[in-house]
């Protein structure tokens, strides 16, 4: 079994066999740190039916206190994230409204389609702005411009940052299953500990103030 100081992370390969019966703890050759010793497992090899001893390493005391911290921070409540969706959403309409207005002018001029035809282009074109406007802004730095006017912001439970992967799932999947049952998974916000949407715990993330 490898054994690992937390302090300086000296690491050292011992042979189980060696080692005093009902051993728990252990000492740092090179800082002089005493530490716990992980306990172990006994995993059956596949093949040989060896069996072997894994060290079964406790979570880090400083990365519980990290969690901790992280769940502590002051947490966006139901309706200054209401503000930010109104706000959000006046800017995508504005978007939609002229870029949409200049796509049809276009097909009309060059006579690509029936009204139809460009009704239908403008308004798919109008769906793929709103979902891009979402996810290119939470993806990028955690806030659509209507979340930095209230100084909320989307993290990860962990505490980093959500990145475009994950924003995606969240602003096109979770957010589609929240709204489409009655909207339920946003009115979670008003009544969950963490203020978190049906949305934000399928995506394991938090809104946060600023």
């Amino acid at each position: 079994m490898r054994i690992t100081c937390p302090n300086c992370n000296y690491s050292k390969q011992v042979n189980p066999a060696i080692l005093p019966p009902n051993t728990t703890r252990a000492t740092c050759p090179k800082c002089g740190e005493s530490f716990d010793l992980p306990a172990t497992e006994v995993i059956v090899g596949a093949k040989s039916q060896e069996r072997v001893t894994k060290p079964v390493f406790p979570q880090p005391e400083s990365m519980l206190h990290r969690q901790k911290e992280i769940d502590a921070l002051p947490k966006a409540g139901f309706w200054i994230r209401v503000v930010a969706t109104m706000l959000d959403g006046l800017i995508v309409f504005v978007l939609q409204f002229v870029l949409g207005l200049l796509l049809a002018m276009a097909g009309f001029a060059v006579g690509s389609g029936g009204t139809e035809e460009v009704s239908g282009l403008v308004m798919l074109f109008s769906y793929i702005i709103g979902f891009a406007y979402y996810i290119i802004f939470t993806g990028h730095c955690g806030q659509t411009p209507g979340k930095m006017a209230v100084r909320i912001k989307v993290i990860r439970t962990d505490g980093s940052e959500i990145g475009y992967g994950k924003a995606t799932f969240r602003e096109v999947v979770a957010k589609f299953i929240s709204g489409i049952i009655l909207g339920i998974g946003y009115l979670m916000v008003a009544f969950d500990e963490q203020k978190q949407g049906l949305h934000d715990r399928m995506s394991d993330t938090y809104v946060i103030k600023l």
